[in-house]
C-alpha cells in the first residue's frame, strides 16, 4: 500500500488550503474550463489561447519601431519597454499586475496603442509614451487584441471577439464612435491599415486561414496567402503599403517570407528555420525586419533582417531600465532535505507574474505563470514584495512563502516540499500517454527539453505523440528519440487523427503507422474506406496498444441528445474487440463522461484498459504541464520501461488527474480477480487537494460512497460490499469543485482500473443487455453521422463495420 513521508502539522495544512483556493478556477463540467470567453464560431479554443493571445517570458517579443526610426518598443516580462537603438538600453513604459502585449505606434510617435491582459480577459489600451497617462479605449465583453493606427492616427482598428460579435472593428479615439469592419464568422486578427486609409490587411481564420486584403469602401476583398492552421501568421504591412512581410509554417520548419500586396502569389523567403520568426516590424525606412526568435534554449531574441535578403542579426539590448530598484530573487527547494526539482510562480505585489530567464508557461485552469527549477533558480525582481509558490508533480500541496527584497539586495527562500505519498517507494511509475511537445507554439523544442519539465512534474514515463498540424506532419523528426534504458523513461508515440472517426494514440510500436490522417475534413484521402481499427491492428502487431483519446467532453454522452459526443467509430471498435484501452482522464474532456463509455464496454466483456494523457502542447505559453494527468502503473521489482507497458496494458493501473488509489478487493488488485459475494475491500487514498468522495463501483453504477480528504494527506479506507456473481468492481476518488495546485484539473480524479469478478469476460446479464441498449443508440447516432459525411461513396469496409457492430449489439440486447 502506499508509503508517504512524515504528516504535518494540520494547521499548516490548513494554511496551505488557502493557497490551493487561490489558485482553484471556477467550477467547470468538463475537465478544462475557458479562461477566457469564447468566441463565436470559433470552434478550438484552446487554439485560440495557444496561437492568437499575448505571451511571455523574460525575452523579447512584439517589436515596434517607432516612426523616428530611433527607438523600438517591444514586450518582455509581461511589460512594455522603450528600446534606444543606439544605446541599446530598454526602459520600462508600463507596470502593474496585468500583461501587456503587442504595441503600435501612432503615426505621431506620440502615443502607444497595446493589449492588456487580466488573465481572464483583454483590453486595448493608449499610452502617451512622454507623459505616462493611460485611457482604456476598448474593453468589452469579450477579447479586444491587435490595435492597428490608421494614416491620420484618429482611429484603432483591432480584433474583437466576444458578446458582440466577431471580426475587426474601428474606433474613433475622440467619440469612442465604433464600427464593424469585419463581421464573418470566425476570427480576424492582426490588422494593419494600408497608408492610404483605404483598406486592411488582416488574418481571417475561418476553417482555412488566409491573409486577406479588404477594400474598406467597398468590402471586396482577395486572399494573399492562404493556408491551413497559420499559428503564429501575423502580416507586417510596409510603410509604402506594397510589401507584407510573413511568418509562414512550412514542412521543414518556419520562414519569414515577403508577399506582394497587389499580387497574391509566390513569395520570397528571408528566414528559415526551426522557430517561428515572430510578430515581424519593419523599420519607418522600410530597409529591415525586425521580428523575435527563440533560440535553442527557448529565449527569444530581438532579430534584424534586411528586406532585400541577407543575413539576420541580433539586435541586443544592452541594460534593461525597470524604472525603480531591482534585486534578486533565488528559490530553492527541497525534499526530505536534498535538492529537488520544482514547478514554481513567482509574483509581485500587484500579482504581476515574475519570470527566469528561461521559457515559461501559462496554467489556463488556474491562471497562473508558471516555470520548472532544477532546485535552485534566480530572478530579478522589482524591489519590494514578491510570493512564491512551488510544487513537484502531483504529490505535493503548495508550499509558499512571502519575502521583502530591499533595492540591490539578494534574498534567498527556501521551500521544503513534502509529498503525501512515495510512488516509487511502492513500485509505482507514472506516465503521461498524450502530450505533444511541438504543435505550432512560439518554440521549437527538442526531446531534451522535456529533462526538466518531466523532473518537476515527478513523471517517470513520458510518450509524447507526433502528430499532423492539419497536413504538416510535427516532430516526426524526433521518430526513435528518447530513451527507455534509464528513468525517466521517453518514447515518442503517434497519434493517428481521422478527425471524423475519433483520434487514435498508439503507443509501444516500432515504425509509424501510415497514413496519419483521413476521412472527411481532409483534401487528399478525404472519403477513404479506412477503419480507425487499421491503425490500432497495427500497434498490436507491434506489440503496442491503441487507445481512443479525449474521446467525451460531456458529463452524460448517454442523454438523449448527447450521443453524438462520442466519437464515431469508438462504440464499433469497441464493440467487436478492437481497442486496447481509452483515455479516461484527460485535460481537454471530462472525466465522468468519459467512464461512462468505458463502463458500458467493460460491461459487454471488454478488457479496454484506461489511460491517462495531459494533451498538453509544451511549445505553446499558455498550456498546462505534461503529467498533470496521468497513469500510475506496478511495474515489478525491475521498473522497467517495458514491465510499466505490461502493466499498463493489463490494467495493474489507476489513472488520475491528481489523487493516487491504492486498492484492493478481496486482497486482489487492480487486473486481478475476485469471486461474487461478500467481500473486504480496502483504500488507500491520497492527494495533496481535497477530494470529496470516494466511490465503489460495481459493473458501471456506484453501490458505495465513503468521504474523501477535506485537505491534502491520506487516508485509509476498509468496508465490504456484496458482489455479484459476475462483472467488475473498480474503485474512483471524485471532487466537484476545481481545488488549484498541484492540479490542473476542473475537478479531482481518479479511477483504478477493474477488478474482474469471476475472470475477465465473465457478464453480468443485466448489465449486458443495458450497456447494449445504450450503445446501440450511440451507434444509431454514429452510423447516421456516417452515412450523412460518406453519402454516395463507395465505403464497404465500413459500411460492414457498422453493420457486424450492430449486429453484435443486437445479439447482447437480447434482440
Amino acid at each position: 500500500m502506499l508509503t508517504a513521508p512524515p504528516a504535518r502539522a494540520l494547521l499548516l495544512r490548513v494554511l496551505l488550503l488557502a493557497v490551493v483556493a487561490a489558485l482553484a478556477a471556477p467550477p467547470a463540467l468538463a475537465q478544462w474550463t475557458n479562461r477566457y470567453p469564447q468566441v463565436p464560431g470559433y470552434g478550438h479554443h484552446v487554439y485560440l489561447e495557444g496561437y492568437d493571445l499575448p505571451t511571455m517570458g523574460a525575452g523579447v517579443t512584439d517589436p515596434a519601431p517607432s516612426p523616428d526610426g530611433r527607438t523600438l518598443a517591444l514586450a518582455s516580462r509581461g511589460w512594455l519597454w522603450l528600446l534606444d537603438l543606439e544605446t541599446g538600453v530598454a526602459r520600462r513604459l508600463t507596470s502593474g499586475g496585468a500583461v501587456d502585449a503587442r504595441p503600435a505606434w501612432s503615426p505621431d510617435g506620440r502615443r502607444l496603442a497595446f493589449v492588456r491582459d487580466t488573465g481572464r480577459e483583454t483590453s486595448i489600451v493608449v499610452l502617451d509614451v512622454e507623459g505616462g497617462a493611460e485611457r482604456v479605449v476598448a474593453a468589452e465583453a469579450g477579447l479586444e487584441l491587435d490595435p492597428a493606427w490608421t494614416p491620420d492616427g484618429a482611429a484603432l482598428v483591432y480584433a474583437a471577439a466576444g458578446e458582440n460579435g466577431v471580426g475587426l472593428r474601428r474606433i474613433d479615439l475622440a467619440t469612442g464612435e465604433r464600427a464593424v469592419v469585419t463581421d464573418a464568422p470566425g476570427l480576424a486578427v492582426a490588422p494593419a491599415v494600408l497608408p492610404d486609409g483605404r483598406g486592411v490587411v488582416y488574418v481571417a481564420k475561418r476553417g482555412a486561414e488566409e491573409v486577406r486584403v479588404r477594400d474598406l469602401a467597398t468590402g471586396d476583398e482577395r486572399v494573399l496567402y492562404a493556408g491551413r492552421i497559420l499559428s503564429q501568421t501575423r502580416p507586417a504591412l510596409a510603410p509604402d503599403g506594397q510589401t507584407v512581410a510573413l511568418s509562414v509554417p512550412t514542412d521543414d520548419g518556419w520562414e519569414l517570407v515577403l508577399a506582394d500586396v497587389d499580387r497574391p502569389g509566390p513569395t520570397l523567403r528571408l528566414v528559415a528555420g526551426d522557430a517561428p520568426p515572430l510578430a515581424p516590424a519593419w523599420s519607418p525606412d522600410g530597409a529591415a525586419i525586425y521580428y523575435a526568435q527563440a533560440d535553442a534554449d527557448e529565449r527569444l531574441r530581438l532579430m534584424r533582417v534586411p528586406a532585400e535578403g541577407g543575413a539576420a542579426e541580433e539586435v541586443p539590448v544592452r541594460t534593461w531600465d525597470w524604472g525603480t530598484e531591482t534585486g534578486t530573487l533565488t528559490l530553492r527547494t527541497t525534499v526530505g532535505g536534498a535538492p529537488a526539482p520544482a514547478r514554481f510562480a513567482v509574483t509581485d505585489a500587484a500579482g504581476h507574474p515574475l519570470v527566469a530567464d528561461r521559457q515559461a508557461w501559462f496554467d489556463g485552469q488556474n491562471g497562473v505563470v508558471y516555470q520548472y527549477s532544477p532546485g535552485e533558480v534566480t530572478l530579478e525582481v522589482p524591489a519590494g514584495e514578491v510570493r512564491v509558490v512551488a510544487v513537484q508533480g502531483l504529490a505535493t500541496p503548495p508550499a509558499t512563502a512571502t519575502a521583502t527584497v530591499a533595492p540591490g539586495g539578494a534574498e534567498t527562500v527556501a521551500l521544503a516540499l513534502e509529498p503525501v505519498w512515495d510512488a516509487a517507494a511502492d513500485g509505482w511509475l507514472s506516465g503521461d500517454h498524450h502530450f505533444h511537445l511541438n504543435y505550432g507554439g512560439p518554440y521549437a523544442l527538442t526531446p531534451d527539453d522535456l529533462a526538466p519539465l518531466l523532473a518537476g512534474e515527478a513523471l517517470d514515463v513520458a510518450t509524447p505523440l507526433v502528430a499532423n498540424l492539419h497536413t504538416r506532419y510535427e516532430d516526426d523528426q524526433f521518430w526513435g528519440a528518447g530513451s527507455t534504458r534509464a528513468l525517466p523513461y521517453v518514447a515518442f508515440g503517434q497519434e493517428v487523427r481521422s478527425h471524423f472517426f475519433g483520434h487514435v494514440a498508439l503507443v509501444g510500436t516500432e515504425t509509424l503507422f501510415d497514413p496519419w490522417i483521413w476521412g472527411p475534413g481532409y483534401e487528399v484521402f478525404g472519403d477513404d474506406d479506412r477503419e480507425n481499427a487499421t491503425a490500432i491492428a497495427h500497434a498490436r502487431s507491434e506489440g503496442g496498444m491503441g487507445t481512443y483519446v479525449h474521446p467525451v467532453a460531456v458529463r452524460d454522452p448517454f442523454e438523449p441528445g448527447a450521443e453524438g459526443a462520442v466519437p464515431v467509430e469508438l462504440v464499433a471498435d469497441g464493440v467487436l474487440g478492437d481497442l486496447d484501452a481509452i483515455e479516461v482522464v484527460c485535460l481537454w474532456t471530462d472525466d465522468l463522461g468519459t467512464a461512462e463509455v468505458w463502463y458500458r464496454l467493460l460491461n459487454l466483456g471488454q478488457t479496454v484498459v484506461p489511460t491517462a494523457g495531459s494533451d498538453v502542447m509544451s511549445n505553446f505559453y499558455r498550456t498546462m504541464a505534461p503529467g498533470t494527468t496521468r497513469a500510475y502503473v506496478r511495474a515489478g521489482a525491475d521498473a522497467s520501461f517495458d514491465a510499466y507497458l505490461d502493466g499498463l496494458m493489463s490494467g495493474q493501473s489507476v489513472v488520475t488527474t491528481g489523487p493516487l488509489l491504492d486498492v484492493e478487493v478481496d486482497g486482489a488488485a487492480p487486473g486481478g480477480v475476485v469471486s461474487g459475494g461478500e467481500v473486504r475491500w480496502a483504500a488507500d487514498l491520497a492527494s495533496a487537494v481535497p477530494v470529496d468522495r470516494v466511490e465503489v463501483v460495481v459493473n458501471g453504477r456506484v453501490v458505495q460512497t465513503v468521504p474523501g480528504l477535506a485537505a491534502p494527506g491520506r487516508r485509509e479506507i476498509r468496508g465490504t460490499v456484496t458482489l455479484p456473481q459476475a462483472g467488475w468492481v473498480a474503485v474512483r476518488a471524485v471532487g466537484d469543485e476545481p481545488q488549484g495546485w498541484p492540479s490542473m484539473a476542473a475537478y479531482p480524479f481518479a479511477h483504478t482500473a477493474p477488478v474482474w469478478i469471476g475472470g475477465g469476460g465473465n457478464l453480468d446479464p443485466a448489465a449486458m443487455r443495458e450497456a447494449a441498449h445504450d450503445l446501440l443508440r450511440v451507434l444509431d447516432v454514429s452510423e447516421a453521422r456516417f452515412e450523412t459525411a460518406y453519402a454516395g461513396e463507395d465505403a464497404p469496409r465500413l459500411r460492414e463495420r457498422f453493420r457486424r457492430a450492430r449486429a453484435e449489439l443486437e445479439r447482447r440486447a437480447g434482440r
